[in-house]
């Protein structure tokens, strides 16, 4: 599909996510050493407005007293900070920063991913991760930037960065809506809300 500084990416045609090859994928050190450096500080006025886009039409959609989880929550806890202010309560969830695995095991109201799905290295096995620890009814908020039809994607300043390993469309949300059941809502462009059914 594409070449962006020696690292190549491919497209998927059934369901459209576009992907870095596995020989060109970030180490763990890698990513680390980039993470370390993102100022997630939730005092932020201005990160605080840039999370809200996520957690506004969330908090629409939620009970008071609804739990959940803040998966790649990162080195800051500012998500399940600001969830819990609105009266969510938030544990946070990150495979390098809280490595918490017994969180894993339990099911929540809504789970958020926050820049977060475009690191995944295996997607498909993130997400039936991601499905399974919706409780019946449970939202998954995810806040990523979508690959947009007819953009040119070597131009892209989304995927100049090493650590961003896949890329979603909104065609990409539909059909893991329809693989893992979900129904999906996207109320602004780079958010996607997918509830599990009620069964």
């Amino acid at each position: 599909m594409a070449r962006v500084a020696s690292r190549r990416y491919f497209e998927c045609g059934g369901c459209d996510l576009a992907f870095m090859a596995g020989e060109d994928l970030p180490s763990p050190a890698q990513e680390r050493a980039i993470y370390e450096q993102h100022q997630n500080d939730p005092s932020d006025p201005g990160y605080r407005a840039f999370l809200n886009r996520l957690v506004e039409p969330l908090a629409e959609r939620l009970s008071p007293g609804m739990r959940g989880l803040d998966f790649g929550a990162g080195p800051g806890p500012a998500l399940a900070l600001m969830l819990g202010e609105r009266g969510f309560p938030t544990l946070s969830w990150d495979p390098m920063f809280e490595p918490h695995e017994a969180l894993l095991d339990s099911r929540y109201d809504f789970v958020t991913c926050s820049e977060t799905v475009e690191h995944f290295h295996r997607p498909g096995i993130e997400f039936e991760r991601l499905a399974a620890l919706l409780r019946p009814g449970g939202w998954l908020a995810i806040m990523t930037q979508w690959r947009l039809p007819g953009a040119a994607f070597d131009r892209w300043g989304y995927v100049r960065d090493p650590t961003h390993a896949c890329f979603f469309s909104e065609r990409t949300f539909g059909w893991l809506a329809v693989r893992h059941g979900l129904r999906l809502e996207t109320p602004a462009r780079h958010i996607a809300l997918l509830q599990r059914g009620d069964a």
